[in-house]
Order: structure tokens, then sequence, then C-alpha cells
């Protein structure tokens, strides 16, 4: 899946599409209201774009030190951005397939 839009139309499903990446699915889960899934999916990938959704999952948490840690290990800093926009940022990078900084 490379499309944004299709990405947020596949929302209103109950499953999330088939194929898609870890780090993607993690926002998938999380758009849900499934912290627990996309926390799961989330580390499974230890790379940049692993790391970044793991990062902004613990910034929505409120766990603010946890989720420095994994901006730090990415290559990041924390956004000065609303959840929701980094919400967005993540997905299109990762869709673009430009998420990754380590």
């Amino acid at each position: 899946m490379k499309d944004f839009a299709a990405f947020k139309r596949s929302l209103s499903s109950n499953e999330p599409p088939s194929g898609i990446d870890t780090a993607l699915l993690g926002l998938w889960w999380d758009a849900k209201g499934n912290w627990d899934k996309a926390h799961d999916s989330a580390q499974q990938r230890e790379d940049g774009a692993g790391c970044w959704v793991h990062a902004y999952l613990h910034r929505k948490e409120g766990d603010l030190a946890n989720a420095e840690y994994w901006y730090q290990r990415g290559g990041r800093t924390g956004p000065d951005i609303s959840l929701s926009e980094e919400w967005e940022q993540i997905a299109r990078a990762l869709l673009d397939g430009g998420a990754e900084k380590t």
C-alpha cells in the first residue's frame, strides 16, 4: 500500500489491510484505538521506522521519557506538533518509504 487516502479508508474495516509492514500496522491499530496491538506491532521492528512509531505511541501514552528514548534510538527528536499531525506525518513517510533515519 502506497496511498495515504487508501490507508485512511482502510480504517473503516475491522481488519488491517493485508501485507502492510509492522510499523504501519502499529499506526493502523493505534487509529483503531487498540494501543496494545499498536505497540506489539511497532516493537517487531527495531529500525528507524519501528522506533518512530514506538516513540509516537509512548508519547501518546504520556510516557515522555520512554518516548524520548525511542525518538533518540531512531535518530529523531521529539516533535513539537500534535499527535494527530505526527500520526499523519509518520504514516505518509512509511507509505512513501522515507521513514528511516537509522
